[in-house]
């Protein structure tokens, strides 16, 4: 009997990535007997080293090693040498279209992702906008494995549900939490200006907290070098405000202290799901996007996603769009209170 081997294909950023986690790790789960293996970017190999014994990972880079056709027709021989049975296209994309293109030709099984382009253009539309909830992400990801012959049932918890992060990968001062320090991170940057919070606000939403919150500690995250230099800053302007993403090195280890947040705050961005790989509630911070795209955390609340009303809005899909109205109402009306109280819900129940 031939063994079963399923290829999953998912290239793009880091939050895009994040996301097809439950699903691999729900399907690893409920189909022992399956081999799998992963196609990404070299990057992401954190996400599934040590996921399930029956997942493995390939990092290809499609923009080095095998860019263009050439790369691609490399990167297929590669890939057929392993004798895949199923073909789970993730991405849908045009280099990912390319190599399912070459499986179809040689037989294969395969199935891709539908991203539901039409409901999407008419939750963004200016003129005759239908506000209603998309599938998300993680439906999508789904069914495609109910197409190939794997329904899989989405119940993952966490990254580290069965042993707990391996607390020793920290700095010595922050493998101890102490008792009733209430550990809250703060994301403040995106991809896109549609999705950032005035950053001058956010500060205050910094220097609140901290002020407010006696047993506390804040943890600023962002990996740019102009990022850090401003969280630097923060750091030393704020008590209690420590610059994760300078004292730690590398995803994992940023992944094992956010499993130690009571609370984590973001844009609609990666860090909102890498918080939510490890069950994390994440207050959540929505301008020109908006959950009912699909995109919302994994098991993250709505009523802790941060937004205002505005009929414009959503106007994009991933906040790369110029604001129609030219002052980003849909970000510059949130309040920091808005922020806070939903921060203070969270971590105290107030």
């Amino acid at each position: 009997m031939k063994t079963e081997h399923i290829l999953i294909i998912r290239f793009s950023a880091l939050g895009d990535v994040a996301m097809t986690v439950p699903v691999v790790s729900a399907l690893a789960e409920q189909y022992p007997h399956v081999r799998i293996t992963v196609l990404s970017k070299p990057f992401t190999r954190v996400f599934f080293e040590g996921l399930a014994p029956n997942v493995g990972f390939m990092g290809a880079d499609v923009k080095g090693e095998y860019r263009g056709v050439k790369g691609l027709n490399a990167l297929y021989r590669r890939l057929s040498a392993k004798h895949f049975t199923a073909i789970a296209d993730l991405h849908d994309t045009l280099r990912s279209k390319y190599l399912r293109m070459r499986f179809n030709l040689g037989h294969n099984k395969v199935e891709h992702i539908n991203k539901h382009k039409n409901g999407k253009r008419l939750l963004t539309s200016q003129c005759n906008k239908h506000l209603e909830q998309q599938p998300t992400s993680f439906e999508n990801y789904a069914d495609v494995f109910d197409r190939l012959g794997y329904p899989v049932r989405l119940d993952f918890q966490s990254m580290f549900a069965s042993e707990g992060p391996d607390l020793s990968l920290l700095p010595e001062e922050l493998r101890v939490k102490p008792a009733g320090e209430k550990w809250i991170g703060i994301a403040p940057f995106a991809a896109h200006c549609g999705k950032i919070y005035p950053i001058e606000r956010m500060e205050e939403v910094v220097g609140r907290l901290s002020g407010q919150l006696q047993q506390s500690r804040l943890f600023l995250f962002g990996g740019g070098k102009e990022e850090k230099m401003l969280l630097d800053e923060w750091a030393g302007k704020y008590a209690k405000c420590t610059n994760a993403s300078s004292l730690l090195d590398g995803l994992q280890q940023e992944l094992v202290l956010m499993s130690q947040l009571d609370c984590m705050v973001s844009m609609d961005s990666a860090n909102m799901h890498l918080a939510s790989l490890v069950a994390v509630p994440v207050v959540s911070v929505w301008g020109a996007t908006h959950p009912y795209a699909g995109f919302m955390g994994w098991r993250q609340k709505e009523e802790n996603a941060v937004q205002v009303d505005l009929p414009c809005r959503p106007c994009s899909i991933y906040g790369k769009k110029k604001c129609h109205r030219g002052d980003y109402a849909c970000l510059n009306e949130i309040t920091p209170d808005m922020i806070v109280e939903r921060v203070l819900h969270v971590v105290d129940g107030v």
